[in-house]
């Protein structure tokens, strides 16, 4: 089988099992709030202001940075690939977008930039956690292949480590 074959294949799967209505609600829900990287920009901005050790804040100030980095990293990538979003006969999307770009998913990307950047000022398995359900959330919406997500969550990562600072 073709790697785009099982992207798929994949995807079908994802799309397929595990749909209850209440489940499809809740995660598209919450979802929705890792549109343009928002709740970890929140995140990080809540803890620069809270935060009263001034490495610790610096670190958060950081964080917030390289998540607006990777969003915008994100964007750049999706101009030069172009590849459309998914279309599954009789599934449809469970979720509105806003664009037809599909690579990389800005939810992996901003996700684990944020949970790499946050790491030593937030539990990092809550973190990572976070960011996995917000990835895995993409195909199951119908919205991301799986390669789109894996695409994401390793630009996300790769930026985050190499931000300086």
């Amino acid at each position: 089988m073709s790697p785009a074959g099982l992207d798929r294949k994949l995807l079908l799967f994802a799309r397929t099992h595990g749909h209850p209505r209440w489940a499809e609600r809740v995660i598209a829900a919450y979802s929705r709030t890792g549109e343009h990287g928002v709740c970890w920009l929140a995140l990080g901005a809540v803890g620069a202001l809270r935060d009263r050790d001034p490495e610790r804040r610096r670190q958060w100030q950081r964080g917030l940075v390289i998540v607006l980095g990777a969003y915008a990293g994100n964007y750049v990538v999706k101009l030069a690939v172009r590849r459309p979003r998914p279309e599954l006969p009789g599934l449809p999307a469970l979720t509105p977008t806003v664009s037809r770009l599909s690579f990389p998913s800005a939810h992996a990307t901003t996700s684990f930039a944020a949970a790499w950047a946050y790491r030593q000022t937030a539990p990092p398995a809550a973190l990572y956690a976070a960011a996995a359900v917000f990835a895995l959330s993409r195909p199951y919406l119908g919205v991301h292949y799986p390669s789109d997500v894996l695409a994401g969550a390793l630009l996300g990562t790769v930026l985050a480590e190499v931000w300086p600072g």
